[in-house]
């Protein structure tokens, strides 16, 4: 069963306020009080001076048991919401595989799915594993990477709903470990949600919520468990109002979804699920046997609403 063996993050230290980002993103003070006193949000994490494989190194860094295990990493998979993310013939990715010792690894990048992709990482990750046989070193392992720079207008946010961070995230993945194991993974691609290509943007934010629900819903028959049987849900963090009232249509409470990050960070792309694991973690939030959702979606051309539960 694929289960996630690790898990590690890395957010640069530099703070930005909302109110810094006014001038740079032509954002009037309207708009900086909607994502401030409406969304919730606060402040991002930007560290201009720190390129893109150091975001993806230093959150690899955090893998203490990488170093040891890198010969039976079979795949390296990076999750990113943007198509092109580096000038050709620049390859992210491959560098830091090279620099991490994987150069034997079938490495490539998931991007269909925007910020949604993450899940998709894992889920493909594990269905690759369960296909290899053992090596001479052991279970074979796969690398998933998450980690984006806020390079351009539109990676820095999105008008009238979030703020983009910069980050980075790692995690090992397994085909049969013990803890952190993958129940169940729902996902529904809506192609009529393409905004950039002319589709209503009104109409996008009509379904969003109903969307996800659904998925939600989806997700947690097929692991067999409810709502009220989750110990926790890791959500996406594109503002505290889109959890306020998924939670009242669902009948989620609140005090179950973990929402700090979101004003603490904002968006940080893919890694939002890792960023809120690790966050779960350092607070002793997860108790063996505890059930929990994580929850995604992705915009672009068209929508994914993702969602996975998982039994630690």
């Amino acid at each position: 069963m694929t289960a996630l063996d690790a898990v590690s993050v890395f957010l640069p230290s530099r703070r930005v306020p909302i109110e810094a980002l006014a001038a740079p993103l032509r954002l009037t003070e309207m708009q900086i009080r909607l994502f401030r006193r409406f969304h919730g949000l606060t402040e991002v994490r930007r560290d201009p001076d720190r390129s893109l494989p150091d975001l993806l190194l230093r959150a690899t860094d955090g893998l203490t048991a990488l170093p040891g295990v890198a010969q039976r990493v079979r795949f390296v998979l990076y999750a990113r919401a943007f198509p092109v993310v580096a000038p050709y013939p620049a390859n992210p990715l491959h560098d830091v595989c090279r620099k991490l010792g994987l150069g034997h690894a079938l490495a490539f990048t998931l991007t269909q799915q925007s910020c949604a992709g993450a899940l998709a990482a894992v889920d493909v990750a594990g269905r690759l594993l369960a296909a290899e046989p053992p090596g001479p070193d052991g279970e074979p392992l796969a690398l998933v990477l998450t980690g984006e720079k806020a390079f351009t207008r539109d990676a820095q946010f999105i008008p009238e709903t979030s703020v983009f961070s910069e980050g980075a995230s790692a995690c090992l993945v397994s085909a049969h470990g013990g803890r952190d194991r993958l129940l169940s993974y729902a996902c529904t691609q809506r192609g009529e949600f393409d905004v950039a290509g002319g589709a209503s943007p009104a109409r996008f934010q009509r379904e969003y919520r109903p969307a996800l629900a659904e998925v939600i819903d989806r997700a947690l028959t097929d692991a067999g468990t409810t709502l009220a049987e989750l110990r926790l849900v890791l959500p996406h963090n594109v503002n505290l109002l889109t959890w306020k009232r998924l939670g009242k249509l669902i009948g989620l409470p609140l005090d179950k979804v973990l929402l700090d990050n979101v004003t603490e960070t904002g968006h940080v792309f893919c890694a939002d699920a890792f960023v809120n694991y690790r966050t779960a973690r350092e607070r002793d939030l997860l108790r063996p046997g505890d059930r929990y959702l994580v929850a995604a979606v992705g915009a672009g051309d068209g929508a994914t609403f993702a969602a996975m539960v998982f039994e630690h």
